[in-house]
């Protein structure tokens, strides 16, 4: 199993310290760093910044909302950073929510998997650069003949030569359809929550994906990239500093993330069995009370969720992690002395 280093999207202001994580994450042998986005700053840019200081690490995105963007822009940006960091792009990419798509981006959310399809189709042929793209897809036509065209729209190749013809795509999916189309079109899949007590639930679903006519991969070669916050604490009071700490974040996400009529995100934990706790923290967090809704998340779940506890422990924990089938663990770290320690402790 490999590390990755899960650096997010920026709050409210640019973080500060990220270039000396991603040196340690360098040095310490990490295999990739991933950045993210939601409605603020974007997921390639970062990367370009931090691709230029490095040479080694994968560059992954996790993930790139596919509504931000037509497919076509999402394989340029993939295409070129690909080019100036010498072939370490991953490109990873999901649907996000109706709140974003079409309060954010101003595009419609409905058909979301066939929409997926379309993207990943459109932006693999631009690479594979065998032909002019075109799809005559309902979603994403091309050329576009729709109410407005002026009629001279024709199918293009790329100017540019991709480095790589075929750079792997890893899609975001939560749902039982959603996780069975990744594993049949993508080369790697990023859950969201994902657990080793939850991981035997999506298990039919990738074997659906990965059975289907025409799959793109097995579970042989495979990727899943699983995010947690990991941290190595002195015993019991100190862990549970840590796991108080960590449960606003899961209170945003079941309760908060979203509409009350299509929070995906509190959909995950209902079918990890908090269905009724999922209910009363949304019907808080979205009445204003967040700190009653994230005092009922209970220690067992942020404990599932994350790794954290003495070496041993963490060790231990790992080892589970990746006896689910992980490949690659993208770690939430805060500081270089923290990287450099994880890298020594699980090499």
């Amino acid at each position: 199993m490999k590390l990755g280093l899960q650096l997010g999207y920026w709050g409210a202001q640019p973080p500060t310290g990220v270039g000396e994580l991603v040196a340690a994450a360098e040095e310490a042998g990490f295999d990739a760093i991933f950045t993210a986005e939601a409605w603020g700053s974007d997921a390639f840019t970062p990367l370009a910044w931090w691709g230029r200081e490095t040479s080694r690490l994968r560059l992954g995105t996790s993930i790139v909302q596919m509504s931000g963007r037509a497919p076509t822009s999402i394989a340029m940006h993939a295409l070129t950073l690909d080019h100036l960091t010498g072939g370490r792009v991953v490109l990873g990419m999901g649907v996000s929510g109706p709140q974003v798509v079409e309060g954010w981006y101003g595009q419609p959310f409905a058909k979301p998997l066939a929409r997926t399809r379309e993207v990943v189709d459109i932006i693999r042929q631009v690479l594979a650069r065998e032909a002019p793209v075109s799809n005559a897809g309902p979603h994403y036509p091309l050329p576009y003949a729709g109410e407005g065209a002026v009629g001279l729209g024709k199918p293009l190749k790329p100017i540019v030569h991709p480095l790589r013809s075929d750079i792997p795509i890893w899609l975001g999916a939560e749902g039982p359809k959603n996780v069975a189309q990744t594993a049949e079109i993508a080369d790697g899949w990023i859950p969201i929550f994902y657990t080793p007590r939850s991981a035997g639930m999506y298990q039919p679903w990738l074997d659906e994906g990965f059975g289907r006519p025409g799959a793109r991969r097995t579970r042989a070669d495979f990727e899943i990239a699983a995010t947690c916050h990991l941290q190595v604490v002195s015993g019991p009071e100190e862990k549970q500093l840590v796991l108080d700490a960590l449960k606003p974040t899961v209170s945003l996400y079941m309760g908060g993330m979203g509409a009350k009529e299509a929070n995906f995100h509190k959909q995950v934990f209902e079918r990890m069995g908090y269905a009724d706790l999922a209910d009363e923290v949304q019907r808080l967090y979205l009445s204003g009370e967040k700190d009653r809704a994230t005092a009922l998340i209970p220690d067992e779940l942020v404990d599932d969720m994350h790794i954290v506890g003495t070496e041993g422990q963490v060790r231990e924990r790992v080892a589970q992690w990746e006896e689910t089938g992980v490949t690659t663990l993208m770690l939430s770290l805060r500081s270089p002395a923290e990287v450099r320690q994880i890298a020594a402790l699980l090499r």
